[in-house]
């Protein structure tokens, strides 16, 4: 019962921290992690002590499952060079310069250990991410920090392990490391992509929304189990499972279960990284009471960690600003290049989309009869034409994603006020401490290099944190701002290209002309429109039995006056434009003095031209064309609606 107490407590601590925050503007790890020290420093606490595996294989696979279905996997992929860097170069330096100074500052410590040591310190927390999106940096800075923070962890992980293996039997070579390295992350890849795939599958098949969540929960625990019996890295099996869950789930998930499971995962997130850094507190006074009856004492294990989290941050600095040169330099000279050959991209553009629209001739393919003998089989599942049109159409999105890329760096550039926020936000924190644990106890000064990471993570966190904001009004950083009209309208633009593109299918199925309605109410241009409306406008008024409201007479709703004022609440006119909201059609369809049979062909019809337009949504994301918080509210919109339009009657 005392421990059900306990946990019951703290789940309430997190949500007061959670809510306290917003008033004082000091992230919730910050204050869970003084009110952790502060309670496990009264007498009548016993000292606590949380099992490392509990963090590595209980903890971290969810909460960077989590992150990794919430990033934006387009722009994952632009910052793939700096988050390589980060995530592996930074961490593989940092690992070596303080395990060198560790050796200096640490009597009896051999360099193994002191590596080991260093690769402790070497990866970054996600609580700095949760801080700076607060302050409202740029995306861009985000995606680079969340980047990092989801692979950086594996890094650090087989360098600990090979220091630790080279520590207790001295048998490890330059090699072997990196072949381990190569191994964990092949076999978490591996993993991971059928983990994400058959998990999607799977749920794709799943009725129920709630069921969905719960199976949801199971996904990161199954892609880094069985990667680690593989000997490959948990963690980032876990983290490609979510990237395969986030990129692919809006084209096979229905929107109820997507909002379902991401409601629910941002409370397990809340709860899972609030209990880390409440636990972490607790913890420090057991570790401080251990090491003050050491021989190396306290004082010099504060000296260590100064020292440590110092040159943390150095090194993070050194290896950023030739980092920001280098992704300035080779966007310029891809700029250059794509400007010296636009003439040539808009031929090969046009070429393509002829090819795709049957307008260009198929070249010949000077195959011989015994050839062609060989291939026959091939050629009748595939033909020619058909294969040149997948081509075609692949090259031309490669092309028209590079332009996209070198528009989104350009718009969003790396400079040094970005890079100085990319140093101070690299902040340790639970892996920092959950590593340290890993230590065997055959490590020397083991309690001691405890201390030295928990100082080092709790310092990061409170000095990095704490000055993170005033960081930010002084660098002044790019921030993240709202779409542009531009964009705006682009998005429009192609939201009205889509439903046009169903009305012209409609319109050849049945032969009857289709509504063109619009999820943001943009208008329809009546010379394109007007006639496209009238067919789901006629079958309202076909189905309806005589009714339009129920608490109207009977004589009003017969007459032709109250059809035309019915129709009228879904139809907007502005200037010679027509518009069909279909907010307006899913509100009625919730509205329980609406009924139903009245509002089935228009309903139905508007669901197809929404789905057709998060297609368009997504395929225009996965090209790069607009932001993603642009695209994210979109989709968000079609996806209440369509949960409206799907619900049950009233």
């Amino acid at each position: 019962m005392d421990l059900l107490m306990i946990a019951v407590l703290g789940v309430l601590g997190i949500a007061a921290a959670s809510q306290l925050s917003h008033r004082i503007g000091v992230a919730p790890a910050l204050i869970l992690l003084a009110a952790g020290i502060g309670v496990g420093f009264l007498p009548f606490v016993p000292a606590v002590e949380l099992e490392p595996g509990v963090v590595l294989e209980g903890i971290l696979p969810p909460l960077l499952f989590s992150t990794a279905v919430s990033i934006s996997t387009i722009n994952f992929r632009r910052e793939i060079a700096s988050v390589a860097i980060l995530a592996v170069l930074l961490v593989a330096l940092s690992a070596g310069a303080i395990g060198f100074a560790l050796t200096l500052l640490v009597p009896g410590l051999s360099l193994a250990w002191a590596v080991a040591m260093g690769a402790i310190l070497s990866p970054t927390d996600a609580v700095a991410i949760s801080i700076a999106r607060r302050l409202g940096v740029s995306q861009r800075i985000i995606t680079v920090l969340e980047g990092e923070g989801l692979l950086n962890d594996a890094t650090a992980l087989v360098v600990l392990s090979s220091a630790v293996t080279a520590a207790t039997s001295g048998n490890v070579s330059v090699g072997g490391v990196l072949g381990g390295f190569a191994l964990a992350v092949l076999v978490a890849l591996g993993v991971g992509v059928v983990v994400g795939e058959t998990s999607l599958h799977v749920r794709s098949r799943i009725t129920d929304p709630t069921v969905d969540t719960v199976v949801s929960f199971t996904v990161p625990f199954l892609a880094a189990i069985p990667a680690e019996h593989m000997h490959g890295s948990g963690l980032v099996a876990a983290v490609v499972a979510g990237l395969i869950t986030g990129h692919r789930g809006p084209r096979m998930l229905p929107p109820a279960h997507r909002v379902a499971a991401r409601t629910n995962w941002h409370t397990v997130e809340l709860t899972l990284e609030g209990l880390i850094f409440l636990v972490m507190g607790l913890e420090f006074f057991g570790i401080v009471e251990e090491v003050d009856s050491a021989d190396l004492g306290l004082w010099r294990a504060v000296e260590v960690a100064v020292i440590s989290g110092f040159l943390t941050v150095v090194i993070r600095a050194i290896v950023v600003a030739p980092m920001l040169t280098f992704l300035r330099r080779r966007t310029a000279r891809r700029t250059r290049l794509w400007e010296e050959n636009q003439e040539a991209i808009h031929q090969f553009q046009d070429r393509c989309s002829a090819i795709m629209r049957g307008k260009a001739e198929m070249p010949h393919v000077p195959w011989d009869r015994r050839r062609f003998s060989r291939v026959q089989g091939k050629l009748k599942r595939e033909p020619s034409r058909e294969r040149m049109v997948r081509r075609a159409r692949m090259l031309s999105t490669r092309v028209r994603r590079r332009g996209a890329d070198l528009e989104y760096f350009a718009a969003e550039p790396l400079r040094a006020r970005e890079g100085v926020i990319i140093v101070w936000a690299g902040m340790r924190g639970a892996v920092t401490l959950a590593a340290a644990q890993t230590l065997p106890t055959t490590a020397p000064h083991r309690p001691f290099l405890l201390l030295v990471a928990m100082l080092v993570a709790a310092g990061s966190l409170t000095i990095q944190g704490l000055t993170l904001s005033a960081l930010v009004r002084l660098a002044k950083p790019a921030m993240a701002g709202r779409a542009d009209d531009e964009e705006k309208a682009a998005v429009v633009s192609l939201l009205v290209d889509a439903a046009k593109d169903v009305v012209v299918s409609m319109e050849g199925h049945d032969g009857a002309q289709s509504a063109e309605p619009h999820p943001v109410d943009a208008p329809v241009p009546a010379d394109s429109g007007q006639s496209a409306l009238q067919a789901p406008v006629d079958g309202l008024e076909q189905d309806r039995a005589g009714g339009v409201r129920s608490g109207e007479s009977r004589e009003t709703e017969n007459s032709e006056g109250a059809e035309n004022a019915a129709v009228s609440r879904f139809l907007r006119r502005q200037g010679t434009d027509l518009v069909l909201s279909t907010t307006r059609v899913a509100r009625a369809w919730t509205d329980p003095t609406w009924r139903h049979e009245d509002l089935a062909m228009l309903r139905d019809k508007t669901l197809d031209i929404i789905r057709a337009q998060r297609e368009a949504l997504l395929d225009a994301g996965d090209d790069g064309l607009y932001s993603a918080a642009s695209l994210e509210y979109a989709l968000g919109r079609l996806d209440m609606q369509e949960i409206m339009l799907t619900s049950d009657p009233h």
